[in-house]
């Protein structure tokens, strides 16, 4: 009970950081300046030491969570036996040009009795760097400044408050506790938070803000609101009434959520994207599966340019290729990572934090190693990523090419070796399929770049690589005997959903009877019980087991669409959607017994799987989209016996 669903948050943010909020009011989860800075409030991750920032109603009450329609601007709404009052929370956009002077390093709180008078406890407990220093408090002026180290935060709007012990004033004590008004006009004072009850009237409206950086408070904060809603229904793309929409139906708001929550996701100044906003939120209730997922890794790139691009988002298709590009600059193919931090950090050394993790799930990890790992696939999606947005007419410079050049001969020279995959096993290294398969892609996108904008290269020499490449794949990556495309050379036994990107890839068409028989084999083997997909089976390293894998259950509903498996694949596609949060969002997987969300959230793959999936499933039945075909359009499709 210490512990929320992870479905039961909303998230918000500014394009350089995010924050969680609970719909009990508490802000659960916020680390600063970046997303991949060090926390300030980490309860999601201990709920004793984490620190959280709560407004509650001090009655007992229910409340409900949803989003300012189109928007990243989230209200709370409480409901007492007499009473009700909403909290709307949202941070100012970072690249919009406001009217009023406002930094985008603040979080607003506006709290307003619907129905009153009403009575809030506000309990603000910061805990900074993980929970590893305690701030110092200092009464200033209807508010607080909490101080430790580099890290200060200012907490405005309090007309009095009280130094506290958290653990004894936390935002889930009861409704009888008393709560002092009387203001503290000390220097520093003791505690570890600060506490008060604000009293509202019927209709009246209090705001409170925190800051992180020098800036002065807004006198007009109402305004601020309404330019932050207009700026996000201004960013969506059409209205579903739109002849020009592409997603019309029950569909569309989840798609419109969808390309919001990845534009969150998005930092401003350099234009990437991070996989998630968490960390550490687990795979396995009690498990080690505990990943820090607030990096950009360049495998995302292909899927999310396809996304963003089909959605109208062309500038921050631009900035994600520009940010892509720059990691070719900054390294040598060898030295390339397949994760970055945001502003193309490379150190991101993994570490365990002494703190309980969610529902007890240790150990809690910041940094990550995989950025150490030989993963070829990322090679290939890079090289993809950068063809995909020369077909939607962007080229790609002269003076960029020589970069690509050196990956694909790097391709070529090293795709005999082993790698540890997609799916950055902790287990020994080996030859995956996918692996294989996304080399081929590097190299054959390589190629089309050598004809299509007239680049030089070593052309004979890498189509023979690659001819050797499918080949082996051919050869040793599929089971005659099961029918199917396997995990890898070593493991004939294992299926990779990751597979089902074979003919979307290119690689082979659709209606090759071994991209069929891997598609049937994923139902049969790697489809749970509650219709999801799973990763894979076999060995990785990590003990324990993990949900299925959202992203990988899009990856099937794309394959069986693209085969002519129509009304297989939108039914399955409606039964996914179903395992949405009330605000819409997903995280990275689904627990198999409970059907409660898992691993960390918002997951960027999550939402990224969805939007394709849904254009796939419009287009094969006769959308038409913007731009070049969609990759794996245009292949041969064969019926579905069960298909209408």
């Amino acid at each position: 009970m210490d512990y929320k669903p992870i479905e039961h948050y909303g998230f918000i943010g500014n394009l350089e950081t995010c924050a969680l909020v609970g719909r009990d009011g508490a802000i659960d989860w916020y680390c600063v300046p970046h997303v991949e800075s060090p926390s300030v409030f980490a309860k999601i991750l201990d709920s004793d030491r984490g620190g959280h920032w709560t407004i509650q109603p001090t009655e007992s009450f229910e409340s409900d969570q949803q989003y300012v329609d189109k928007t990243n601007v989230l209200q709370t709404v409480f409901k007492t036996q007499d009473q009700q009052a909403t909290v709307t929370d949202f941070m100012p956009v970072a690249e919009h040009e406001y009217e009023h002077d406002v930094s985008h390093r603040t979080l607003f709180r506006r709290i307003r009795a619907d129905e009153g008078p009403v009575d809030l406890n506000v309990t603000f407990a910061p805990a900074f760097d993980y929970a590893d220093s305690t701030p110092e408090f200092q009464s200033i002026e209807s508010g607080a400044i909490a101080t430790s180290d580099d890290t200060r935060l200012v907490l405005e709007g309090l007309p009095s408050w009280e130094p506290a012990d958290a653990n004894h004033s936390d935002s889930d004590r009861d409704s009888d506790d008393e709560s002092t008004d009387a203001g503290n006009d000390s220097d520093t004072d003791a505690g570890d938070s600060v506490v008060t009850t604000l009293s509202l009237d019927d209709g009246e409206t209090r705001w409170l803000t925190l800051k992180h950086d020098d800036s002065d408070l807004t006198d007009a904060p109402k305004a601020i609101l309404d330019e932050t809603i207009a700026f996000w229904q201004d960013w969506v793309h059409d209205e579903p009434d739109t002849s020009d929409c592409d997603f019309g139906g029950a569909w569309h708001d989840l798609v419109v959520r969808s390309e919001l929550a990845l534009k969150l996701l998005t930092h401003h100044d350099s234009g990437a994207i991070a996989a998630a906003p968490t960390a550490s939120l687990p795979e396995s209730i009690g498990g080690s599966r505990n990943w820090d997922y607030r990096y950009n890794w360049i495998r995302d790139a292909a899927f999310t340019i396809q996304a963003l691009y089909k959605l109208g988002h062309k500038e921050e298709v631009e900035d994600y290729l520009h940010w892509v590009i720059e990691r070719c600059h900054g390294a040598t193919p060898s030295k390339m990572q397949p994760l970055y931090g945001l502003h193309g950090r490379a150190d991101l050394s993994e570490r365990n934090l002494p703190l309980d993790g969610y529902k007890h799930s240790q150990p809690v990890r910041v940094g990550n190693a995989a950025k150490d790992q030989l993963q070829f696939d990322t090679y290939g999606e890079l090289v993809d990523a950068i063809y995909e947005t020369s077909r939607y007419g962007k080229d790609l410079p002269p003076e960029d090419w020589p970069y690509l050049r050196d990956i694909v001969n790097f391709v070529c020279k090293t795709w005999t070796q082993k790698d540890s995959g997609i799916w950055e096993v902790r287990s020994d290294p080996s030859h995956f399929v996918y692996s294989k398969v996304m080399c081929w892609v590097a190299i054959d996108r390589g190629l089309k770049l050598v004809d299509d904008a007239g680049f030089d290269g070593p052309t004979d020499h890498w189509k023979e690589q690659r001819d050797a490449i499918k080949q082996r794949v051919l050869d040793d990556g599929y089971n005659e005997e099961k029918k199917t495309f396997v995990r890898s050379f070593d493991d004939q036994s294992s299926l990779d959903a990751s597979n089902l990107l074979i003919p979307i890839t290119g690689f082979l068409p659709f209606d090759d009877p071994r991209v069929q028989g891997t598609i049937d084999a994923t139902l049969d083997q790697l489809v749970t019980t509650d219709g999801l997909v799973k990763r894979y089976d076999g060995d990785d390293g990590l003990s324990g087991d993990e949900g299925s894998f959202l992203l990988c259950s899009f990856w099937l509903i794309d394959a069986l669409a693209l085969s002519g498996r129509i009304d297989h694949a939108e039914s399955m596609f409606k039964s996914v959607l179903e395992y949405a949060s009330p605000q819409g969002l997903f995280a990275e997987e689904v627990d198999n017994k409970t059907g409660s969300q898992l691993g960390n959230f918002p997951q960027a793959f999550s939402h990224i799987g969805l939007i394709n999936s849904a254009l796939y499933i419009t287009r094969t039945k006769g959308v038409v989209h913007p731009g070049p075909e969609p990759r794996g359009i245009g292949v041969s499709h064969i019926p579905d016996a069960n298909d209408s």
